[in-house]
């Protein structure tokens, strides 16, 4: 059973950066693929990035703006999403999720999730 901790939320300025972490247990990150997806109070859960267990990536391009890193350390088992030039937009619950295989970037395709963590901007 894979287990998702994130880590590394905040509450920071509009402007700041911020890398968030996901640690993985009961499996090897480097055999899942592993998405973030974010969720503001009466919204919509929201895609951001995902990596496939090759390492292919894919990011959205709404939500990003060119400011969001996905990168993946297999050696900590980790997953991280880098954030620079934080918005007050971009206040949400960040989620860290993972599927052995999934098969498109939206939410019903991965069925491990962790419990999130909360970023906000202010401005």
């Amino acid at each position: 059973q894979v287990r998702l901790t994130e880590s590394g939320g905040g509450l920071v300025q509009a402007g700041d950066s911020l890398r968030l972490s996901c640690a993985v247990s009961g499996r090897t990150v480097s055999d899942l693929d592993m998405a973030w997806f974010r969720q503001a109070p009466g919204k919509e859960r929201e895609f951001i990035a995902a990596i496939s267990w090759s390492g292919g990536t894919a990011v959205d391009a709404d939500s990003d703006k060119g400011r969001f890193t996905l990168s993946r350390d297999n050696a900590k088992n980790t997953l991280y999403l880098q954030m620079d030039r934080l918005q007050p937009e971009d206040t949400a619950r960040y989620y860290c999720v993972a599927e052995q295989h999934a098969e498109a970037c939206i939410a019903t395709e991965f069925g491990s999730w962790g419990q999130g963590t909360q970023v906000t901007v202010s401005s």
